[in-house]
């Protein structure tokens, strides 16, 4: 579920301050429990640390209910510096409603549940209970166990929530997602590494983020040496693959915080070892560690993109609502792997949207294309069937968005393949450096419950927060999504602040010239208060408005039934619109009302107005149409 909020109002002031007044200002708004969080008075909220991007603030918060975790109780309030709410993301879709806490399973069986998910067992990380409010479906209590061993796709990292009532599986969670001193790298050639001196010697670990370390998988050591040089530029080596793969991870960690203003791969100005030496045409993250194996001639895969994409998963771990699922988990590990190839701009590996073309991992070329999936077997163009699909398989849309969005079906004039789009559209790329900063700021309000649908969503969002003076940035997420069969949402913002728009799809009947008008111009609701109106000012139309006038509304606010609407013609006469009213509770007022006018002149000024008669929940006038 998404709200949009009042435009930004921004206030010049230091990151701190910033991140402050937004924690208050989204802990005031929680506090008042407005009707889109589906709160109950068993319920509170904790506030998680407070995440900046861009001169947003992105305050994300996790739920109990009697308090037990809510798995799929999330959500997000997105700010201005100023502390004013722009966008709120949340994971559920209807209330927990009344829940026994009392399980009848006992968490010893349900601990042997879980243990059966996996062929072999190694280590059990503890039984609790937890509620499960999975969008769309009742809410349950639930044992949570988290088991790690060898599931039938290899070393698997698994949460098991086993209903506490029947003992019967709800839900499984994987955690392994696979896919200045100097080194010679089988990959990236020489290259310089900032290590940390220990006595009289040195090792593979940054001296300023110590948790970015490079490790023989063998027996999770680091790697030392007495004279600060590493590798010898042999694929088979160990150490060379770790020179190649403590390389992308330090050039990553400068791409976080140079374009996107994130302070290391956790957040929190670290990562997590990368090991080298898995025994598997394989790598992986895992929530704890990165493991690098090798491709068929023995060579370790420490490449940018493969790098960059494991390490991708733990910025996607440790960014609001967990690892994504429904299919998206592979495609944002890749935008990241691609951003930080891209940001590296090597010569032994030069900047492209091929994934893992210079491992050649089993012999055949690349592991994916982005701007062209089928190429490597997977789906340009999305369907209902893609977060079913395995999910390497299920990034090739979201792939496919992401270099539509970068460079543009034609490639964007730098040497990049064109990209044909599956409704035959033309799209104009902006660029990888804007194109990461847009997926990565929709991943800031990203809830356990996303998709390819709420990406959609998410990064439009994003766009228009992003980019406040125009539209020309939220149209190509548009129209890139678009160009994958990714279908518009109700949820989906609109933009009408400038840039270019999309031709329509179908064409309106014609208006008589100067007989209609459009006010994009935002204007804030206040809750529970005065009337605000936006005027539209028609001239050039000498007749009567007509007996069918209609009137095109966009109101993002939650629980609509708070809004009184009414049109008021230029002599005063108000014609109803949309009374207030107790029961709709839905969110948003998108629609077209049809009014009889013809006792008006069409020439003159027109006002919408708009009254929030009840507190707790706010919204804003984002744009309407008055066509006479």
């Amino acid at each position: 579920m998404i709200a949009v909020t009042g435009p930004a109002t921004a206030a010049p002031q230091d990151p701190a301050a910033s991140a402050k007044l937004a924690a208050d200002k989204a802990d005031a708004l929680v506090a008042s429990r407005p009707s889109i969080l589906h709160a109950s008075s068993s319920e509170t909220f904790l506030r998680k640390k407070v995440i900046q991007s861009s001169g947003l603030n992105y305050v994300a918060y996790e739920r109990t209910y009697n308090g037990l975790p809510v798995r799929g109780g999330d959500f997000v309030v997105v700010t201005d510096s100023a502390g004013q709410a722009k966008y709120t993301s949340v994971a559920q879709s209807s209330p927990i409603g009344e829940l026994s806490t009392a399980a009848k399973v006992t968490g010893t069986a349900a601990a042997a549940i879980a243990r059966q998910q996996l062929e072999s067992v190694k280590t059990v990380e503890g039984t609790n209970l937890v509620v499960v409010a999975e969008e769309g479906a009742p809410a349950a209590l639930a044992w949570e166990t988290t088991v790690a061993g060898t599931g039938a796709r290899g070393d698997s990292r698994l949460t098991v929530d086993v209903d506490a009532a029947t003992g019967k599986v709800l839900r499984t969670t994987e955690h392994v997602t696979e896919a200045a001193g100097t080194g010679t790298g089988w990959i990236n050639g020489s290259v310089s590494i900032d290590t940390t001196q220990s006595g009289s010697s040195y090792l593979l670990q940054d001296p300023s983020h110590t948790t970015i370390r490079c490790q023989d998988a063998a027996n999770n050591t680091t790697f030392s040496g007495p004279d600060n040089v590493w590798g010898n530029g042999t694929g088979t080596s160990k150490e060379t693959g770790c020179v190649d793969a403590f390389y992308v991870a330090q050039k990553q960690y400068a791409m976080l915080s140079s374009w996107l203003g994130r302070n290391g791969q956790n957040g929190s100005g670290g990562a997590w070892p990368i090991r080298v030496g898995l025994n598997q045409q394989n790598a992986y993250y895992d929530g704890t560690q990165i493991q690098i194996g090798k491709n068929t001639a023995g060579q370790w895969i420490s490449s940018a993109d493969v790098v960059g994409h494991e390490l991708g998963h733990g910025i996607d771990d440790t960014t609001p609502g967990g690892i994504s699922k429904a299919g998206t988990q592979e495609f944002v590990a890749d935008t990241i792997g691609a951003a930080t190839e891209w940001f590296i701009n090597n010569p032994n590996d030069a900047p492209d949207y091929q994934v893992g073309e210079e491992v050649n991992l089993v012999g055949s070329g690349p592991i994916r294309y982005m701007y062209n999936p089928s190429l490597a077997g997977d789906d340009n163009c999305y369907s209902s069937s893609t977060p079913n699909d395995e999910v390497h398989a299920a990034a090739g849309p979201g792939n496919h968005w992401f270099y539509l969005l970068a460079q543009g079906s034609s490639g964007g004039g730098s040497g990049q393949p064109s990209s044909t789009t599956c409704n035959g559209s033309t799209v104009t790329g902006l660029g990888i450096q804007n194109a990461m900063k847009i997926m990565y700021n929709a991943m800031l309000t990203k809830t356990s419950s996303s998709s390819y649908l709420k990406y959609r969503t998410w990064t439009l969002a994003a766009a228009k927060n992003l980019f406040p003076t125009g539209c020309a940035e939220f149209n190509t997420v548009k129209a890139a999504w678009d160009a994958v069969s990714v279908p518009a949402q109700s949820a989906d913002p609109t933009c009408t602040g400038g840039g270019t728009t999309p031709p329509p799809t179908t064409t309106p009947p014609p208006n008589p010239t100067g007989c209609a008008g459009t006010n994009g111009t935002d204007v804030t609701i206040p809750d529970a208060g005065a009337a605000v109106t936006s005027s539209i000012t028609i001239s050039g139309c000498a007749r009567a408005a007509s007996s069918t006038s209609t009137v095109a509304v966009n109101i993002p606010h939650t629980f609509r039934g708070d809004l009184r609407v009414d049109l008021v013609a230029p002599d005063g006469t108000v014609y109803s619109l949309k009374p207030s009213s107790t029961s709709d509770s839905a969110d948003n007022v998108n629609t077209t009302y049809s009014k009889n006018l013809s006792s008006e002149a069409a020439n003159g000024t027109w006002q919408l107005r708009v009254q929030d008669t009840y507190a707790r929940d706010t919204g804003y006038i984002n744009t309407w149409t008055l066509t006479v």
